[in-house]
């Protein structure tokens, strides 16, 4: 457990990181060039994302299976093969992205402003933040819009945490002795094929809906999604509504990232992307040090798809009648 709430931590330093500086950069392009598009661009994106997460479930199926878990010497307490395999795999893709960003990337020296004598000068990380979080607890639509992130993304990593042995559990139960361990590889890249649905699912919804009414109902199918999961007994029946979560995941990241673009102020998006991940952080750190079962794990993500669903419906409210300020006034 101290190992994987550790690889946690630096995991939830690299994606704020990372994806905050995507983001920001995706929508501030989008603001200069075609607002209409934004959403097409962050579905075509989560497209992409789920055809290399399929690929790489198979590599990883592959590189579990590829050698046997077993310590590199005897005390040494290092191990490799087994479900090493795919870490290790994963070390070679990241070396190839920072490579590429480093040759590709263009450097991103921050904002600057004049100070009384007229020169320029950076601004403050502390001061970013500081205007970041009195603008979100202004802004009824900016807190909304951080709290659903918050529960949605929080559900989603829980999930993450505790489908394997959920599934193993229920399989185990069913085949008794024939049990011979899940292919979870395959199942990976099977959730990631119901994401890349959930993509397209959007981009043709978008066409006559807008992605504050969208999410209503992926907030909603996400909760009937894990109450099917808390009250199924069959494997089967499990494995199909986990799929349909994950086709949730699908419309749920351009359906938020189209919001926000349309809610967060441009001058502090970095800054109030990067705040909306600390209570993430929280929610996250909570399911593992308190050891959750699988079934408490995912009725606490049904309480709070049900929280979020109802959170999503006053913030279309108010984005139908103009009341949220999108400023922070």
């Amino acid at each position: 457990m101290p190992v994987l709430v550790s690889w946690y931590d630096n995991q939830f330093v690299a994606i704020c990181y990372f994806q905050c500086t995507i983001l920001t950069y995706v929508v501030s392009q989008k603001h200069h060039v075609n607002k209409t598009h934004l959403g097409k661009s962050f579905s075509s994106a989560q497209y992409g994302n789920s055809i290399i997460a399929i690929l790489a479930g198979q590599v990883a199926n592959k590189a579990a299976n590829h050698a046997e878990f077993k310590p590199v010497s005897k005390d040494s307490g290092f191990y490799t093969g087994g479900y090493l395999g795919p870490f290790d795999v994963s070390l070679v893709a990241l070396i190839a992205c920072g490579l590429l960003a480093t040759c590709l990337w263009e450097e991103n020296y921050g904002e600057t402003s004049n100070d009384d004598n007229g020169k320029s000068s950076k601004t403050s990380a502390v001061g970013q933040f500081k205007n970041a979080f009195y603008t979100t607890i202004r802004s009824p639509d900016i807190f909304s819009i951080g709290v659903l992130s918050s529960l949605f993304e929080g559900s989603m990593y829980i999930f993450v945490f505790m489908w394997t042995p959920a599934l193993t559990a229920l399989a185990k139960e069913e085949m008794g002795d024939d049990f011979d361990g899940l292919p979870f590889g395959v199942i990976f890249s099977t959730f990631m094929v119901c994401c890349m649905a959930g993509s397209s699912i959007f981009s043709i919804a978008m066409e006559k809906m807008k992605p504050e009414q969208l999410a209503v109902y992926v907030f909603a199918i996400a909760f009937a999604a894990f109450v099917m999961v808390v009250l199924s007994g069959s494997a089967t029946t499990t494995f199909l509504a986990m799929n349909l979560f994950e086709v949730c995941v699908g419309m749920y990241f351009p359906s938020m990232g189209t919001m926000k673009g349309m809610i967060v102020p441009e001058e502090k998006r970095a800054a109030i992307y990067n705040l909306n991940r600390i209570p993430l952080n929280f929610i996250v750190l909570f399911s593992l040090l308190t050891d959750l079962t699988p079934k408490v794990s995912f009725i606490l993500c049904s309480c709070m798809m049900m929280a979020s669903t109802v959170l999503q419906i006053k913030l279309r409210a108010r984005r139908v009648q103009g009341v949220g300020s999108t400023e922070g006034n």
